[in-house]
C-alpha cells in the first residue's frame, strides 16, 4: 500500500516541516506495534507509553505522521450529528449512545490540550447545520425535537439572522448547537506528534506490505524490514479495508476540498466581517463550509468512491471547480480566483454509522470507521483501544462497547454498485447545496 505524500493541504502547508523523519532501514523486535500514525494511532501511542513506560512501542505510517485524513479534514470536533433519522424512543436511546461517544471524544481531547499547552486555534463557538431550502425547515425542526428531548442547547435561524452571521443570504435556514468544536486539525495532529513518549518509536514513508499474526507473535513485513511484535493495533481508518482488517464491514470514501487564500480587510468588510463559523449540510451530500480564524473560507462539497492511494492533478482540477463554484454562490462578490489549495483525503465509513472497535484475535485490536468525526472519536478509540489491548477496562470502553455492531456489507461489485448509487441519489437531492 503506496500512499502519496504532498504539499496540497492548506492545514498542513500552515505547519513548520519536520526535518526528524524516520522509515524502517532493517529488522526490529517490540512488544507493541501500531499501524496509521493519524488521531487515533497517536493516541494509542501515547497511551501506551504511560500503561507501559518499559515496553517497546513502534508506531508505523505509510506517509507522514499525521498528514493523511488527520490533517485533511474540516476542523469539526462534533457533539451531534443530523443525518442518522433517530424518531422513536428506541431511536433516540441509540443516538443517546452515539452522542455520549462523541462527548466522550470531546473530552480527551480537552483533557491532551490542557495537559500539553497545545494551540490548535481551538474555538467553542458551535455549528450550524444549514440549508438554503426552505423545505427543509420540517428536517430541522424534527431535528430540534429532538434535540430538546436529549437536552442539547441550540437554536433555529432563519435568513436576515444567518446572513449577518455567516456573511452570506444563501441559506435560509439553520440550526446551531452550541457543544460543536472548530480548531486547526493540522496544528492538533502535530502536537500529538511532538509529545509522543520517549518510549515510541515512528518510523514513516513505511508501507506495510503483509502481516501476519500467531497465538505469541505478530508479524509485519515491510520493503526494508520485518517488524516482530507481541501484540498489533490497526488504526488506519481509511485503509482498513485494503489490509483485509473488518474487509466486510467498513469502506473507503474520497473526499476533496478546497481553501481560499486569507481574505482581505475589504473583502472581508463586503461579507460583513463575520466572526469565525463551520456550517454543515442539511443533506448528506451538500457542502460543508467554515469561515477560519484568519479569514479563510473552506468548502468540502464532494465524496465519491475513488482510488483511495491517490487522486490525479486533473481529477482534483475537476472538483476544486465545483468548489469554486460552492464559493460563488456564496459569496459573489468575492474574486474568481481566491482558492489557493485543493486535496482529497480517505474517510471509513460503514454500512450503518458505526465504529469498529475490537479484539479480532489473540493479540490483534483494531480501531476505526468515524463516519467523519473522528477527531474526538478516533483520539478517544486510539486511547480506549490501547486500554483495552492492555487488558484494562474503564467506563468509556463500556460506552463505547454499547453502541451498535458494524453490520456486514455487500460483497464486490454489488456493494461499490450500491454505494454509487446511494451517492449518485444524494448528490441529486443536495444538487443545489454544492
Amino acid at each position: 500500500m503506496e500512499v502519496v505524500n504532498d504539499n496540497s493541504c492548506s492545514w498542513i502547508n500552515d505547519l513548520v516541516p519536520r526535518n526528524d523523519v524516520k522509515s524502517i532501514q532493517s529488522d526490529e523486535n517490540c512488544d507493541w506495534i501500531i499501524i496509521g500514525a493519524g488521531y487515533t494511532g497517536l493516541s494509542a501511542a501515547r497511551k501506551l507509553g504511560q500503561l507501559h513506560p518499559n515496553q517497546k512501542i513502534i508506531l508505523i505510517d505509510a506517509q507522514l505522521a499525521g498528514e493523511g485524513a488527520s490533517s485533511r479534514n474540516s476542523g469539526y470536533l462534533v457533539d451531534t450529528t443530523l443525518n442518522d433519522g433517530f424518531t422513536s424512543n428506541k431511536e433516540l436511546e441509540n443516538y443517546k449512545k452515539k452522542a455520549n461517544i462523541y462527548e466522550l471524544g470531546i473530552q480527551v481531547v480537552k483533557k491532551f490540550i490542557k495537559e500539553y499547552q497545545v494551540d490548535c486555534d481551538w474555538n467553542e463557538c458551535g455549528k450550524f447545520f444549514a440549508s438554503s431550502n426552505a423545505n427543509d425547515e420540517r428536517i430541522l425542526t424534527n431535528f430540534s425535537e429532538t434535540l430538546t428531548k436529549l437536552g442539547f442547547e441550540h437554536n433555529l435561524f432563519f435568513n436576515s439572522e444567518l446572513k449577518k452571521r455567516l456573511g452570506t443570504s444563501f441559506y435560509n435556514i439553520a440550526l446551531n448547537t452550541k457543544g460543536g468544536i472548530l480548531l486547526h486539525p493540522g496544528k492538533l495532529v502535530r502536537a500529538m506528534i511532538d509529545t509522543l513518549p520517549e518510549n515510541v518509536q515512528l518510523f514513516e514513508n513505511t508501507s506495510l506490505l503483509k502481516w501476519e499474526a500467531t497465538n505469541d507473535k505478530v508479524k509485519c513485513y515491510f520493503k526494508n524490514g520485518t517488524i516482530h511484535s507481541q501484540k498489533i493495533i490497526f488504526a488506519t481508518n481509511g485503509f482498513l479495508k485494503s489490509l483485509g482488517i473488518k474487509k466486510n464491514y467498513n469502506f473507503p470514501l474520497t473526499l476533496t476540498a478546497s481553501m481560499t487564500r486569507s481574505l482581505s480587510n475589504e473583502e472581508f468588510k463586503s461579507i460583513g466581517e463575520p466572526k469565525e463559523w463551520g456550517v454543515l449540510p442539511v443533506r448528506p451530500m451538500g457542502a460543508t463550509i467554515r469561515m477560519t480564524k484568519d479569514k479563510r473560507i473552506l468548502i468540502r462539497n464532494t465524496a465519491e468512491v475513488h482510488n483511495p492511494l491517490k487522486m490525479s492533478k486533473m481529477d482534483l482540477d475537476k472538483r476544486s471547480f465545483k468548489q469554486k463554484i460552492g464559493i460563488k454562490k456564496r459569496f459573489p462578490q468575492l474574486p474568481d480566483d481566491i482558492i489557493q489549495s485543493s486535496w482529497s483525503g480517505i474517510v471509513s465509513r460503514t454500512r450503518n454509522s458505526s465504529q469498529i472497535f475490537e479484539k479480532i484475535d489473540t493479540n490483534v485490536f483494531v480501531a476505526g470507521c468515524y463516519n467523519g468525526s473522528g477527531i474526538g472519536v478516533g483520539t478517544l478509540f486510539g486511547e480506549q483501544i490501547a486500554i483495552k489491548a492492555s487488558n484494562e477496562h474503564t467506563k468509556e470502553i463500556e460506552t463505547i462497547e454499547t453502541r451498535h455492531k458494524p453490520t456486514w456489507l455487500l460483497p464486490q461489485p454489488f456493494l461499490d454498485i450500491g454505494i454509487k448509487s446511494r451517492l449518485i441519489y444524494e448528490r441529486f437531492r443536495a444538487k443545489n447545496e454544492i
